[in-house]
């Protein structure tokens, strides 16, 4: 064994541990919780070392250094997961080549996604990403403001009727703060928003909130995350 995948066990062992801590202290099932690794930034060949300890969700940000990766590691079992905001032009790679999309951000991309998951005979599961904090530097649904989830309610209705996407749920960020307890009214919004999204369409499981990552991924859990987004705590830095 080197000492970058000794290294990288050594973090996954640390972080399930937490996630495990996080999930009990709130009576949930620690295994109700799904980790994605995020490997943005760095080498196909840590990726290769994150799936050999054990983890085949794998998360990406960029369409163009997602691509690279996705075809040198052909062999391996990998679910690779688009996390990042996805830039108009982009959607028929995407429809392509990823198994999950967390960042469905607008109308438009949804319309090209469908399209496109359409010319690959594909249902392709999305998340709808939702900006609950009103940053600007964030991509989303505008979300942050309660009194105007009808209207959002009206302008994610067309997305629920594509046929080529399955919508299972919400995704979010939350600010980034150096104490994790910041986070939990952000994530508590998305929790509450996903309760009103259920009853507004409920013909759709809504099941899925993706929040949470290196920082603040046990308050995530706590406030009822299914999925988490780990980079920094488990491959380190990013190489760029």
């Amino acid at each position: 064994m080197n000492e970058y995948t000794e290294k990288i066990q050594n973090n996954l062992k640390q972080v399930r541990e937490k996630m495990t801590a996080a999930a009990r202290s709130v009576g949930r099932d620690p295994d109700s919780i799904r980790l994605v690794v995020v490997t943005k930034g760095h080498s196909a060949v840590i990726v290769k070392y994150v799936v050999e300890a054990g983890v085949h969700t794998i998360g990406e940000s960029y369409v163009k250094e997602a691509a690279f990766k996705i075809d040198l590691l052909g062999d391996y079992d990998i679910e690779w997961h688009m996390i990042g905001h996805i830039q108009s032009g982009k959607a028929r790679h995407v429809a392509a080549n990823f198994a999950y999309v967390h960042s469905l951000d607008r109308l438009e991309l949804a319309q090209d996604l469908n399209k496109a998951a359409g010319e690959f005979s594909r249902h392709l599961p999305v998340l709808l990403e939702c900006n609950v904090s009103g940053e600007e530097t964030k991509h989303g649904w505008p979300a942050w403001d309660e009194e105007r989830w009808p209207r959002l309610e009206e302008e994610i209705a067309p997305v629920m009727k594509m046929e080529n996407l399955r919508v299972e749920g919400l995704m979010t960020m939350a600010p980034y703060h150096p104490d994790p307890e910041n986070s939990r009214p952000y994530f508590q919004r998305l929790r509450r928003l996903r309760t009103y999204l259920t009853e507004a369409f409920p013909t759709h499981d809504l099941a899925e909130l993706s929040m949470g990552m290196s920082g603040d991924y046990e308050v995530a859990i706590q406030e009822g995350a299914t999925m988490i987004r780990i980079g920094t705590a488990i491959v380190g830095p990013r190489d760029r």
